[in-house]
C-alpha cells in the first residue's frame, strides 16, 4: 500500500498490520470507548467487546495477519481494502486461508475509530473453502447463479 499521511487512518493501518494477541490490549489507543464493530459474524459495541472479538480470533486461529492493500479517506471516514490470512487451529492439516475484504471506518472527534464495519462474503471467502461443507455451498451457489 502507498504510504499514508500522518493521522488516524495511518495509525489504524499500522495497528492492524502489526496486530498480535499481545497488541489487542492497546485497542483503546485507536478505538473509542463506545466504538461499534460489525462483520459477518459479530455486531458489538464498546472497545471491550471489540477486544473480545479479536481475542476470540486469536484463540481459534494461528498465523493471523492483515495486509492493507488500499485505503482512502475523506473527512472523518475511510475505506480500506485488505487481505486476512490465517490457519485454523483445529483443522489438520493447517492450511493457510485468505479472506479478501473491505472496511468502512468513521473516526470520532479525537481521531479514534467510532464505527468499523467489515464487508466480506463469508460464503465465498470461508464456507466454500471448507472440506465437504464447501462442496455443498458451491453447488447451491451454482444452482442459484
Amino acid at each position: 500500500m502507498h504510504p499514508l499521511p500522518e493521522g488516524p487512518l495511518r495509525r489504524l493501518v499500522e495497528y492492524y498490520e502489526t496486530l498480535t494477541r499481545e497488541t489487542v490490549a492497546r485497542l483503546g489507543d485507536v478505538y473509542a470507548a463506545d466504538a461499534a464493530f460489525k462483520d459477518p459474524f459479530n455486531d458489538v459495541r464498546g472497545v471491550d467487546a471489540v477486544r473480545r472479538v479479536l481475542l476470540h480470533m486469536f484463540d481459534d486461529l494461528t498465523d493471523a495477519r492483515f495486509v492493507i492493500r488500499e485505503g482512502v479517506a475523506e473527512g472523518n471516514q475511510a475505506f480500506l481494502v485488505w487481505d486476512f490470512t490465517f490457519k485454523v487451529r483445529r483443522w489438520q492439516p493447517a492450511v493457510e486461508r485468505n479472506i479478501h475484504g473491505a472496511s468502512h471506518i468513521r473516526f470520532d472527534g479525537d481521531g479514534k475509530v467510532g464505527y468499523h464495519r467489515d464487508y466480506w462474503d463469508a460464503g465465498e471467502e470461508l464456507y466454500e473453502k471448507l472440506p465437504v461443507f464447501g462442496a455443498v455451498v458451491r453447488m447451491v451457489r451454482k444452482k442459484l447463479g
